[in-house]
């Protein structure tokens, strides 16, 4: 199976919530990378969490069986994926999750290149790279073998997507409703706002005022009937363009 280079479009969930600060800095377009002005992951969620990427899509599960060119993944929701890798695909270790209220040093533990071999039956792992839905599969630009706590911390958060917490795109405001495409489920979901809830943008306050289609927003709340209740809503740094995703000029024969 021929694996595209075209990761970003591929991004798994686990990727988004694991340490952004936890970086690998050779990595071209590094989605690891650090940004101080992200916004905070969603409440109660493991500490030092990064933002969320456009189109985030891929592989969180548990390895079931190992051959020499692929993985069989199970997912939290049962489904079987193929994970194949080839010599191009970038493995990585996420290092131990810092224990809450330890003292951090001056050197933050960083993703350890292993080999695929490293990675066994019964790890918890994340992919990112050409998904094929139909054929349940995906052509890995990268790997991650999960730290054991960390995957249980993305298992219950991703459990968690829709009811304490939503990331999305808006598509409409309607007084203080706020419609957004989930950016995890590609699903419609109707935020109600009220006096109580609080706009952020990185540290600043802001206002549903300033709020318009076409950004994205990561809400925290309880999901209340058909409705989503808001408590805090960030609204989300825009992602700065990459000349890498820019197509090349065309030049113009004399």
């Amino acid at each position: 199976m021929k694996i595209k280079a075209n990761w970003r479009r591929g991004l798994p969930l686990a990727l988004l919530l694991i340490v952004g600060s936890h970086c690998v800095p050779a990595m071209a377009g590094n989605p690891f990378a650090s940004q101080s002005d992200s916004a905070p992951g969603p409440p109660d969620g493991p500490p030092g969490m990064g933002g969320f990427l456009p189109g985030a899509r891929g592989v969180l599960g548990t390895v079931t069986a190992i051959a020499p060119d692929h993985f069989l993944v199970r997912t939290q929701a049962g489904e079987i994926y193929t994970v194949h890798f080839s010599a191009n695909t970038r493995v990585l270790r996420q290092p131990p999750a810092l224990v809450r209220g330890q003292r951090q040093g001056t050197e933050r533990p960083q993703m350890q290149p292993i080999r695929p071999s490293e990675i066994h039956v019964g790890d918890a792992i994340t992919a990112g790279g050409e998904m094929d839905d139909q054929a349940k599969s995906i052509g890995a630009v990268f790997l991650l073998q999960l730290d054991p706590a960390r995957a249980a911390e993305m298992r219950a958060m991703e459990a968690n997507y829709g009811k304490t917490w939503l990331v999305g795109r808006i598509t409409a405001i309607d007084g203080t409703n706020i419609t957004i495409l989930g950016m995890l489920d590609h699903v419609s979901h109707v935020v109600s706002v009220d006096e109580n809830t609080s706009f952020r943008e990185r540290r600043d306050a802001v206002t549903l005022a300033d709020l318009h289609p076409g950004q994205q927003l990561r809400i925290s709340g309880a999901a209340s009937g058909t409705t989503f209740s808001a408590t805090i809503v960030h609204l989300m740094p825009e992602r700065r363009p990459n000349p890498a995703d820019q197509p090349p000029a065309k030049s113009t024969p004399p």
